[in-house]
């Protein structure tokens, strides 16, 4: 058991109007403080007694600018975790009409922040559900709406109301033990988050709300929220079943200051009325002395027993509004909570066993009081055993008898239709044992010869695998030994034909000068065709392109253009798929208002439908059109769009390709003028003597930071190179010219370091190795001519 005082919070109310006097500490070792100033008013004459401060301590006092989200924490929170741990819980806001008591409690529905306490708490539970996997929570809901002092279930599934007076009727019951009891107020069973705050959405609508001079959407009844939680663990007898109260209070309205009449005056006394009985119940509470209390008053004192005084961790959230015109109320709101903070609950777990077990336990101990009835009078039962009651029966007597210790005992009760069951089970086994017992050894016999069978064919299987084994190994071996055999003869006939193409080579003639020559043109051919293989854009030259291409001043304005044309091609795919789209919800909607047209056709033709019948069918048959004419405007506005991005596409891609095509000329003219200067012999040997052995540096084409290339940085090429530009081992610039060089390698051998080489190590081996080939043919040639 847990004794508490109840806990009290101030809020105070944004505004944009004049305010009073305040001020809020809530750095007080004792709790927080909220101070009101109030300036003497000189009309009351010089002598004027009245106080100008009135200070009152709360837990805590939020300010203006406070986020909901802080209200749940340090409010709604404890109070949860409270209930999750077993003990009832209620949180309630009391304040002046227009003070903020609904904001506070069901929140706003302009914003997702705006939740209140009731959305909070239930995601907050439901969370704590889906974390704690050990214990199986059940979840039910009931919303409760006190108006004019008659209560009324908003959540009642079968009824669809149009007003209040056509929701059920809520009526208190009260048993022996003072327990309060709601009658026709229905529980919805909430298995997750959103049913639950469905179920909040359905009460919310059919609530009572009325605008009033202080409030455009003042709540005129008490609404009471319950969330009860049943906590069950799993293999265990007992249950915790605990209750939270959120209640919206309705706000108190002073007839003098709004000038209410009518219905609304009626509505304001009976809420001015039952938060009176309110008061009184908290006063007589506050007392020491006091020996009765007045819940039975009103219906909302009777509801909130427990609540105030009783078995739950209650908190209250006073509301005050501090415009200069509602100061007074305020004052009060906050003497009320004063009294209320007097308070002391008594909480404490509210743990019961489970029905279920019970129910059986007691059923157990009703059966066993008439067995013993039975037994002691000597009354014989004529009813026969069940089949639940058998199988017991026969799983009894069979851990009797599988049990080994010899002073074991069978418990059958006063019942002798057991015993007497219990005696023909045991004859029944015996004769069984017996009857098993000769079949056992007839069967034993047969199993062993049976065994012997299969171990027999088992055995004569096996020989015939090794039979197949060894039949495919021999036939295996005789093949490789005709293979030899085969290759023997072989060998043999070549060696034959060996011997006598040697005889007749040493009678044939040498080769003649005819086909030397054929010879040395077919290869002379291949390198001729190898040297004149050209690539279409070589590996060196694709790199300069590139680098062309990066440090052109054009090259920002090609990678914008790029870029916004990948755009505008993503956004025409996205307007595509959403014209697709309308037109499929336009062709629906046209099919939806012909299937309407002919069903009113039909009940013209079959009867006359009524008038009312025929306005909503006419309402609705509007509806479609000018859902129809909406889905048409978007599908024209998106059409529209899509012919502006295809015309913007175009052009970028004109503009695209035309650059394309300016950067491909500029490069073929800067690389000509490229190649032009490195044929001239001056030129190249002054690049030569300014740079490393075999580099190349050609001038830049007006473009800025165009990098240097060097054969040693250029990948392989696959063409022959032109050796415009090469030089020799000894320094010397030379303008190479293949077919002097072919007709010198007839008449001298040329070393290595007299041929010109272009740098590259493949390509150079690939000349040299020509060069000598080429030599070597000479060399034959001269041979035979000699």
């Amino acid at each position: 058991m847990v004794k508490q005082r109840i806990q009290i919070y101030g809020r105070i109310k944004p505004t944009k109007k004049t305010t009073t006097v305040y001020s809020v500490d809530n750095e007080e070792q004792t709790g927080a403080s909220v101070e009101f100033v109030v300036p003497r008013d000189l009309a009351d004459g010089f002598v004027n007694n009245k106080r100008e401060c009135y200070k009152f301590r709360f837990q805590k006092v939020f300010d203006q600018a406070v986020e909901q989200e802080e209200i749940f924490q340090n409010i709604a929170k404890p109070v949860a975790d409270s209930v999750l741990a077993g003990y009832n819980g209620t949180v309630f806001a009391y304040g002046q009409t227009g003070s903020g008591k609904t904001f506070t409690i069901t929140g706003g529905a302009e914003r997702y922040s705006d939740r209140g306490i009731i959305p909070r708490t239930l995601s907050y539970l439901f969370q704590c559900f889906s974390q704690d996997s050990r214990v199986v929570y059940t979840t039910s809901i009931s919303y409760l709406e006190i108006y004019n002092d008659m209560g009324y279930d908003l959540l009642d599934s079968r009824h669809e109301a149009s007003q209040l007076e056509d929701l059920p009727r809520v009526t208190i019951m009260e048993d022996s033990d003072q327990n309060i009891h709601l009658r026709n107020l229905s529980l919805q069973q909430a298995g997750n988050e959103e049913e639950a705050l469905n179920l909040l959405f359905l009460g919310d609508t059919n609530r009572m709300i009325a605008e009033t001079p202080m409030n455009q959407a003042s709540t005129r009844s008490h609404c009471i929220f319950t969330v009860h939680l049943c906590r069950r663990e799993p293999g265990s007898a007992t249950v915790q079943r605990s209750k939270l109260h959120l209640v919206d209070l309705a706000g108190s309205d002073r007839v003098s200051k709004t000038g209410l009449n009518g219905l609304q005056l009626t509505e304001a006394k009976y809420i001015n009325l039952s938060l009176h009985y309110l008061e009184q119940v908290i006063i007589a509470l506050s007392e020491k002395n006091r020996l009765h209390i007045p819940y039975r008053n009103s219906m909302l004192t009777s509801v909130l027993r427990d609540s105030l005084g009783g078995n739950c961790m209650t908190t209250m959230i006073a509301t005050m509004a501090i415009d200069k015109r509602n100061l007074d109320e305020s004052i009060s709101t906050c003497r009320f909570a004063q009294r209320v903070a007097l308070i002391k609950n008594e909480a404490m777990i509210n743990e019961e066993l489970d029905p279920a077990l019970l129910i059986a336990r007691l059923k157990r101990e009703i059966e066993s009081l008439r067995e013993e009835l039975a037994m002691v009078t000597g009354e014989q039962r004529d009813d026969q055993l069940t089949v639940d009651e058998i199988q017991k029966l026969e799983e009894l007597v069979k851990a009797f008898l599988d049990d080994p210790d010899p002073d074991v005992t069978l418990s059958l009760g006063a019942d002798m239709r057991k015993i007497q069951h219990s005696f023909s089970l045991l004859k029944k086994m015996i004769l069984n044992n017996e009857a098993g017992e000769t079949e056992a050894a007839a069967a034993a016999a047969a199993a062993v010869s049976e065994e012997m069978i299969q171990h027999n064919h088992l055995e004569v299987s096996n020989l015939k695998e090794m039979l197949t084994q060894r039949d495919n190994e021999i036939s295996i071996l005789v093949k490789m030994l005709k293979r030899e055999k085969k290759k023997a003869q072989d060998v043999a006939a070549r060696l034959a034909d060996v011997t006598s193409g040697q005889s007749v080579a040493a009678h044939s003639t040498s080769p003649t000068e005819s086909d030397t020559d054929d010879i040395s043109s077919n290869r002379g051919r291949r390198v001729v065709q190898y040297m004149k293989r050209g690539p279409q854009l070589s590996m060196g030259k694709q790199e300069a392109f590139e680098t062309f291409i990066r440090d052109h001043e054009d090259y920002l304005t090609i990678e914008d253009n790029k870029n916004l044309l990948k755009q505008r091609s993503a956004e025409a795919r996205r307007l595509g798929t959403q014209l697709t789209e309308g037109r499929n919800v336009i062709n629906e909607l046209k099919k939806q208002l012909e299937l309407r047209r002919r069903q009113r056709a039909a009940q013209g033709v079959t009867g006359s439908p009524t008038e009312a019948g025929e306005e909503v069918d006419a309402l609705r048959e509007e509806n479609l059109c000018k859902h129809i004419l909406q889905e048409k405007e978007t599908y024209k506005s998106i059409v529209g769009r899509l012919k502006a991005l295809r015309t913007e596409i175009e052009h970028l891609q004109l503009l695209l390709e035309r650059v394309k095509v300016k950067l491909q000329k500029d490069f073929h003219k800067w690389w000509s003028r490229e190649a032009s200067s490195d044929q001239d012999p001056d030129s190249a040997r002054c690049r030569h003597t300014d740079s490393p052995q075999g580099t190349l540096q050609p001038s830049s084409p007006g473009t800025p930071g165009l990098r240097s290339f060097s054969p040693k940085n250029v990948p392989p090429v696959t063409a022959a190179p032109a050796w415009h530009d090469d030089t020799s081992m000894h320094g010397r610039a030379t303008h190479y010219t293949p077919s002097s060089e072919w007709r010198s390698l007839s008449s001298t051998e040329l070393s290595s370091s007299s041929i010109p080489l272009t740098g590259h190590q493949q390509t150079d081996a690939d000349i040299l190795a020509f060069v000598r080939a080429r030599q070597n043919l000479l060399n034959r040639a001269d041979a035979l001519h000699q």
